[in-house]
C-alpha cells in the first residue's frame, strides 16, 4: 500500500478545475498568457504532492534521508542485492540504532541470518524476536546508558543525534562504529534554499564531531554517505514519484529533466553496512555509495513506470512555466521552492570505486517493482 501525501483532495479539484478553464479558454480564444496561468495552477496542484527535492528520507520539519517509521512489514524487492553478506567477522552483539527504519529493518534481517545477535534502542518498549533485544533508551537522552560490551555498533538514526551519545557507546565498550550520513551534504551545499544549505552544514558537523571524538577514544569509525534511498512501496522519493504516477498517470519533469542519479535501495546498504563493520580497509574512513545504476531523472521515472506496469508518459515542462507554478504554490504550500524543479537538471552523481575496492560495494541497478 501506498502513503498518500496530505492535498490529494484539494490539489485534485484544482488540477481539474483548471483544466476545464483551461480548454474554455482556448475554446473562447482567450490570450495565451491566461492559458499559461491556468496551466501553471493546475501544475501546482499536481506538485503540491511532489517530493520535496531528491531527498530519499525527510520532510520540511526535520530532514533525515534514512529515516522511515515502523518499517517492520518492508517487502522485498525481486532484484536481489549483489552484496553478499559475511558470515563472520563481526562480534556478537551488534548495537543497532534505527533499527525500525527503513534501512534498519533490512539491516536487521542481513544480521540475523549472518547468525550475529541485535541489539536495539528504542524510546518504546518492545517485546524481544529471535536474534534480536530491545533496550529502553533516548539517544537525545544525556543520561544515556547502554549494556555492555557492546563491541559493534551500526547506526542509521539521524547523525547528528548520535553526538550526545558517543560517551554511552564508548562506555558500552565499542570499538567499531558505522554510521550512516548523507550526499546531501555535498548536494545541497551550494542549494539557493537557506534549509537545505543548513542540512549540509549540520551533516558535516556532524560527521566531524564522530570523526574527532572516535579518534581521540581509540574507536575505528566508518561513514556511508548514501544518494537517492528506496524501497518499494516504502521511501518518501521514489515509492512518492509512483504514487503521483499512479494516481494522475502523467509525470511533469523540469525541462528535459537532464540530472544524473543514482538510486540505491535500502538492503543494498544494509549489506555494504555489514561488510564496511567487518573490513579493516574502512576503518577511519568515509565512502560515498551510490546505486548500481547512472541515469538521468527522466530515464529514473520511465523505469517507475515500467515498475508500475505503466507505458511512460511524461510531460517536460519549460523552466519559465515551471517557476512560475511555484512562485504560486510557494505561497500556499511550505517548503515548495523553485530549486525542487530546477535539481532535475542537476547531475548527483558519486564515484563508487573506493567503496568497490574497500569492501567490495556492488549494489543492484535501478529497476524497482511495485
Amino acid at each position: 500500500m501506498y502513503a498518500q501525501p496530505r492535498g490529494w483532495i484539494g490539489s485534485t479539484v484544482v488540477i481539474a478545475g483548471s483544466l476545464v478553464l483551461a480548454v474554455l479558454s482556448v475554446w473562447a480564444g482567450v490570450s495565451h498568457w491566461l492559458l499559461l496561468i491556468l496551466l501553471a495552477t493546475a501544475a501546482a496542484g499536481l506538485l503540491v504532492t511532489w517530493p520535496r527535492g531528491d531527498e530519499p528520507e525527510g520532510s520540511s520539519a526535520q530532514f533525515h534521508p534514512l529515516d522511515c517509521e515502523g518499517a517492520c512489514g518492508v517487502e522485498r524487492s525481486p532484484n536481489s542485492s549483489a552484496v553478499a553478506t559475511p558470515r563472520s567477522g563481526l562480534d556478537s552483539p551488534v548495537l543497532v540504532l534505527g533499527a525500525t527504519g527503513l534501512v534498519g529493518h533490512f539491516l536487521v534481517d542481513r544480521l540475523h541470518a549472518a547468525g550475529v545477535d541485535v541489539v536495539g534502542l528504542s524510546r518504546q518498549a518492545r517485546a524481544p524476536t529471535p536474534g534480536l533485544t530491545w533496550i529502553a533508551g533516548d539517544l537525545e537522552s544525556p543520561g544515556l546508558v547502554l549494556p555492555s560490551p557492546l563491541p559493534v555498533a551500526i547506526s542509521i538514526s539521524n547523525i547528528w543525534l548520535l553526538g550526545p551519545a558517543l560517551p554511552a557507546l564508548y562506555a558500552a565498550g565499542v570499538k567499531r562504529l558505522v554510521a550512516f550520513s548523507s550526499t546531501s551534504r555535498f548536494t545541497k551545499l551550494a542549494s539557493p534554499v537557506a534549509h537545505e544549505r543548513e542540512i549540509a552544514q549540520t551533516l558535516a558537523r556532524a560527521e566531524e564531531e564522530i570523526q574527532a571524538f572516535c579518534e581521540v577514544h581509540g574507536i575505528a569509525w566508518t561513514i556511508l554517505r548514501p544518494t537517492i534511498i528506496y524501497a518499494e512501496g516504502r521511501d518518501r522519493s521514489i515509492t512518492r514519484i509512483a504514487a503521483l504516477i499512479r494516481r494522475f498517470g502523467v509525470l511533469p519533469v523540469y525541462g528535459n529533466g537532464s540530472g544524473m542519479r543514482q538510486p540505491v535501495h535500502a538492503d543494498d546498504l544494509a549489506a555494504g553496512a555489514i561488510a564496511a563493520a567487518a573490513m579493516p580497509a574502512t576503518k577511519n574512513r568515509a565512502y560515498n555509495l551510490p546505486g548500481g545504476d547512472t541515469l538521468t531523472f527522466r530515464r529514473m521515472c520511465e523505469r517507475i513506470f515500467e515498475g508500475l506496469g505503466r507505458r511512460p508518459r511524461i510531460v517536460s515542462v519549460p523552466p519559465a512555466l515551471w517557476k512560475v507554478t511555484f512562485a504560486v504554490g510557494g505561497r500556499f504550500v511550505p517548503g515548495v521552492t523553485s530549486a525542487m524543479g530546477s535539481r532535475m537538471t542537476d547531475d548527483l552523481v558519486f564515484d563508487a570505486r573506493p567503496a568497490q575496492s574497500d569492501f567490495q560495494w556492488n549494489p543492484r541497478g535501478f529497476q524497482p517493482r511495485f
